[in-house]
């Protein structure tokens, strides 16, 4: 029986967790994955060309099932057999096994594009949405349109434009006219976060205050008389 002290000290394969995710959209079956972790498990321990009879016994299958399971994971470019010389200049044959990790990260990349694609798609259903909520009716195709270039060519955040048609709003200004306005503002000022968009009105009813205060402040002056006391003869 197996102790632990001889499980701790047996070597370890590292094996990352995308195997184990990706390995049926890489369309692999189990035989096929558990072969290539062979490899894998010999190579992270030196030999690049490992004995197939050995594989066969570890899993115990026939060498003839390992050796149809190797070409096929050739045949479907996880692996590569490649001939290379040594330093004496002596040819020998290894697996290379770096082409799986490309498959991986090509469905990885693929997998996050269609996510990135389904979260475009449904940010712009939701910005639609809240325009026709705002504006208590229906989009025409001119306004969507317009939304849609906004996201599209002029690469405004939806974050943004939420906070534009928040702006106009506010103002009653029920207009994609006044809002592309705000956007383009926004744009020359170099305005492009929402913290920044807080800030600008924060600033903006600073001046509208102080403005309104120092009128205030001028209204309630006395009027004093220029009469010159000195010389009352100018006067």
């Amino acid at each position: 029986m197996l102790g632990l002290e001889e499980y701790f000290n047996a070597q370890e394969t590292s094996v990352s967790n995308l195997f184990f995710q990706y390995y049926k959209k890489l369309n692999l079956n189990e035989v096929e994955l558990v072969v290539f972790l062979q490899l894998l498990s010999f190579q992270q321990k030196g030999n690049n060309f490992p004995d197939l009879k050995i594989i066969a016994e570890y899993m115990n299958l026939e060498i003839e099932t390992i050796f149809q399971v190797i070409q096929a994971l050739i045949s479907k470019k996880m692996l590569a057999l490649e001939t290379t010389k040594d330093q004496e200049g002596k040819t020998k044959d290894q697996y290379n096994l770096t082409p799986i990790f490309e498959r991986i990260a090509a469905c990885m990349a693929q997998t996050n594009r269609k996510m990135e694609f389904q979260k475009e798609k449904t940010n712009t259903q939701n910005l639609y949405q809240l325009f026709e909520r705002e504006f208590s009716r229906p989009l025409s195709p001119i306004e969507l349109e317009t939304i849609s270039l906004w996201l599209d060519e002029d690469q405004y955040q939806p974050e943004m434009i939420q906070l534009a048609l928040r702006e106009a709003v506010l103002n009653q200004a029920y207009s994609l006219k006044y809002i592309d306005r705000i956007l383009l503002t926004w744009e020359r000022r170099g305005i492009t976060t929402k913290e920044q968009v807080v800030q600008e009105q924060k600033k903006r009813k600073r001046q509208i205050l102080e403005k309104e205060l120092s009128v205030e402040e001028a209204e309630e002056l006395p009027q004093v008389p220029l009469y010159n006391w000195l010389n009352p003869e100018d006067n």
